[in-house]
């Protein structure tokens, strides 16, 4: 399918769009580095929200998510617990409201209002740095390949360069198409900072909630129409030991998919989801766009309020698109291309499902959308990396007297630096990809225990966060070091969810690491840790210095909601996963689990109101 001209003028519209944002918003955002990064703080939540839930809307995550549904049915609401997606619940029930309080700009910064100045310190400043901008780097530098390689399917590089007559090897063709669409979100992330940002992610929402809301409803039709043959099972969200769905008799190949991923004992695979997935939730939002996005709120109940928001736009809206390319890949199967050098490709049924079945108008207004959600994430993800480099960088080290000016300009030429780093890597993926995915991988597995325990232990000092990352980096790296370690360990489990089974051996090593490294060095200066403890008023392990600080102010009040925090995560994820599957079920029909899941959704919110919503106030005490 090639371009109609109304949907050539779509996605040129929306680029203008975002070029002409961010030259409006460019003197607001350089009034100064707050304003650049933070929007002042003056941006409401729930447009903060709605950017946020913009950059998580992005196109190689659907293009999973659309495979799982196919695959799997109402089941896949599960997987994505890999991530894991909930860490959101936690985000929005108490950590954003004690991220906010720490009035930082980065997630580097913050790390001062924990352990104070000095070497350790130091040490576990930069690594926070490091982590950021290595991360950065790695969604960057591979964004904008699958943006381009997503595109060349619908703009063939034959049509366009029968007019630009360039002769560029086949080969660096995507590398091209994703140069061109990324400099339009370099374009206003440069101007215009987190402002932006912001207003260029809402303009992306509202035109991904369209687009969903029209595949839905074609879906809708076309299982009305024709049905939907699936394995028994597939519309059953509940499972036992094994996931027992069976394609054999409808479409074969899917079997082979199944047996691929690994999931068939899929009872053992959601309680390892569930125990990783709650320790990464209890560490808190890594130092990319959505710390960013909280940082930028107004106040700690807004950090919530935001966090919270995210899931109650992003799930129904997201889902109603991937539901509505599952069904319509499933009723005509028969028709669609997902064969890629002879082996069926299923991460293809999006853009063969859009290529066949998504009319002219529309087609231009999704692709404008995913086009959105790419940008949106690459924007995000730009602007955490600048604000890394420029505050934790060059103001601590290199100029920490800068003009207003001088700021600005440096934004500027490091943002610049950021994406051409990050484009080159990403052209020289072949020789740089192992290296960068070990790094990338290993400081993501070193991230958990140090993480979680500078929440929520008084003792944890900056050597043992220090320590305990580099141990996590260690561990971490053993797998892509030693190829066939995973296969020795687990080998009953499938390749690609062996690192899965992997987590509670990193986590053990990592823990041991930071524990014994604090312990055998000096306990953080009891005034930062008092200032620490009346400012964020964290919950855990922190009756030494509550005491101190009882001494001194007796008019504070300890947190102790815990018990009430802990009941609200239980609540939220069940409130997040009826989110999920509402539209699912709708799409497919199943319109007495769809009631019934409605049902559910609006008594989980009327339990969140009552218990979580209007508590918010003591957040901000």
């Amino acid at each position: 399918m090639h371009l109609h001209y109304i949907d050539i003028l779509i996605i040129v519209t929306y680029l203008a769009i975002t070029v002409f944002i961010g030259s409006f918003l460019s003197n607001k955002a350089s009034k100064n580095m707050g304003s650049y990064f933070l929007g002042g703080n003056k941006l409401p939540w729930y447009m903060l929200g709605l950017s946020n839930a913009s950059g998580m809307f992005d196109i190689s995550g659907t293009m999973w998510l659309v495979t799982l549904a196919f695959v799997y049915g109402i089941k896949s609401i599960w997987i994505p617990w890999l991530w894991p997606v909930f860490n959101q619940i936690f985000l929005m029930v108490f950590l954003s409201a004690w991220l906010r309080r720490s009035n930082v700009t980065t997630g580097a910064q913050w790390i001062q209002t924990r352990f104070g100045n000095g070497t350790g310190s130091s040490l576990s400043h930069g690594i926070v740095v490091v982590f950021a901008l290595l991360s950065g780097l790695g969604f960057l530098a591979y964004g904008f390949i699958g943006l381009g390689k997503f595109m060349l399917i619908f703009v063939p590089w034959e049509f366009v360069n029968s007019y630009l007559q360039l002769n560029i090897p086949m080969e660096y063709i995507p590398h091209l198409y994703g140069i061109v669409f990324t400099l339009f979100a370099v374009f206003y992330t440069l101007l215009g900072g987190m402002t932006s940002i912001v207003w260029a992610d809402v303009l992306q929402y509202s035109i991904m909630a369209v687009a969903s809301i029209a595949i839905g409803v074609i879906a809708f039709n076309a299982v009305g129409d024709y049905g939907l043959v699936v394995p028994e099972g597939w519309l059953n969200p509940f499972f036992g030991e094994s996931l027992n769905i069976d394609w054999g008799k409808i479409i074969p190949a899917v079997n082979g998919k199944i047996e691929e991923d690994g999931y068939s004992l899929f009872m053992a695979m959601f309680m390892m989801m569930l125990f990783k997935g709650a320790f990464i939730s209890f560490a808190g939002p890594a130092p990319n766009y959505d710390m960013q996005k909280i940082l930028a709120t107004k106040s700690p109940s807004e950090a919530s309020k935001m966090s919270g928001f995210v899931s109650a736009i992003l799930m129904p809206v997201r889902y109603l698109m991937i539901a509505g390319f599952a069904a319509l890949g499933i009723i005509f199967y028969d028709k669609l291309n997902i064969n890629v050098a002879g082996v069926l490709d299923f991460e293809q049924i999006l853009p063969s499902t859009i290529n066949q079945f998504v009319p002219t108008g529309l087609l231009g207004l999704l692709l404008a959308g995913l086009l959105a959600a790419f940008m949106s994430t690459f924007s995000g993800t730009l602007n955490a990396a600048q604000a890394y480099v420029t505050n934790d960088i060059y103001l601590k080290y290199i100029n920490p007297n800068s003009s207003k000016n001088s700021i600005k300009i440096a934004n500027y030429i490091i943002g610049l630096v950021v994406v051409v780093v990050s484009i080159v890597l990403g052209i020289q993926a072949k020789n740089v990809n192992q290296v960068l995915q070990l790094i990338v991988s290993a400081l993501w597995g070193g991230y958990t225990a140090a993480n979680v325990l500078k929440w929520y232990w008084w003792r944890f000092n900056s050597y043992g966060y220090f320590w305990g990352m580099m141990s996590g980096i260690i561990i971490s790296a053993f797998p892509m070091i030693f190829p066939t370690m995973l296969e020795t360990l687990f080998p009953n489990f499938a390749a690609d969810i062996r690192i899965l089974y992997y987590f509670p051996i990193i986590l053990v090593g990592l823990t041991i690491f930071s524990v014994v490294d604090t312990l055998m060095s000096s306990p953080t200066d009891e005034k930062v840790l008092k200032d620490f403890y009346k400012n964020v008023k964290p919950w855990g392990f922190w009756k030494p210095i509550q005491e101190l600080v009882e001494k001194e102010d007796s008019q504070f009040i300890k947190n102790g909601n815990f018990k009430r925090d802990m009941f609200n995560i239980i609540i939220g994820i069940l409130w997040q996963t009826s989110l999920v599957a509402l539209p699912m079920y709708f799409v497919f029909h199943e319109f007495l689990a769809g009631v019934v899941t409605l049902v559910v959704a609006l008594v989980l919110t009327l339990v969140l109101k009552k218990t979580w919503y209007n508590k918010l106030h003591e957040f901000d005490r």
